[in-house]
């Protein structure tokens, strides 16, 4: 079962506990760091596009690649919502460690623990063509989550509930990778429900790893934020440099 193709429809709803403004003030403040000019962005995993339009409404001109079509069909959706003068992002289906893009970006970021869904063997790679499509001096920026934050999830069970709409997951964490299930349950016009499963796996990813395989990669100045929004649930953010 893949991930994030039931959930696309309803994600939106699922995550409206999410603090995007507060993501965007971050990543903009880390993205701009240096003063200089910074205009192009790129979205590395932009889901339905949330944190991405905020972004493009801050006067920036965006990339949003993801690996999952659907939930990039519901980003499409939005785009008719932009207010007038807004440059409409460019959508991309790929794989992080398939990444293409047509030119370089003043900077990338990888939100809501992105860099987790990512196995280590290709980690290197991702970085490896995060460090073609970036200006030199550009910054890239992710959160990624701690191992306390992964250990703690194991054995949980949540549930979300709207109306018409019940998510009911499960947590397990074993030797660095968290894997959960979830069973989507949607009302239908008739008052009948269906339901509909997916599986997530999450990779723990240390500081220490992350900054090696961005030095080996062409990245420096390499900064770790534990103070960023929801460090209380274990989010962890870095910033590095393209060299």
């Amino acid at each position: 079962m893949s991930a994030y193709n039931a959930l696309a429809q309803d994600y939106d709803a699922l995550t409206e506990d999410i603090p995007y403004e507060a993501l965007a003030d971050w990543y903009q403040a880390a993205l701009t760091r240096k003063g200089g000019a910074v205009s192009t962005l790129l979205d590395l995993g932009c889901g339905t596009g949330t944190l991405t339009l905020l972004m493009a409404r801050r006067g920036f001109e965006l990339i949003g690649t993801d690996a999952s079509a659907e939930m990039l069909s519901r980003f499409q959706q939005k785009l008719y919502d932009l207010p007038k003068g807004t440059v409409r992002p460019l959508l991309l289906c790929q794989r992080s460690e398939e990444l293409d893009l047509y030119g370089t970006v003043d900077g990338a970021y990888c939100s809501l623990d992105g860099m987790n869904y990512l196995p280590g063997e290709l980690l290197g790679e991702v970085f490896r063509r995060l460090h073609l499509f970036i200006a030199p001096g550009g910054i890239l920026a992710f959160d990624f989550f701690s191992e306390e934050r992964m250990k703690g999830l194991d054995g949980q069970c949540f549930v979300d509930e709207k109306d018409g709409l019940l998510c009911l997951w499960r947590a397990s964490y074993e030797s660095g990778v968290l894997r959960y299930g979830m069973d989507i349950f949607t009302e239908g016009e008739d008052g009948l429900w269906e339901r509909e499963q997916e599986e997530h796996t999450e990779f723990f990813h240390s500081p220490e790893t992350l900054s090696a395989l961005l030095r080996e990669n062409g990245f420096g100045n390499i900064e770790i934020d534990g103070d960023g929004p929801q460090h209380e649930l274990g989010r962890l953010f870095l910033t590095a440099e393209r060299i």
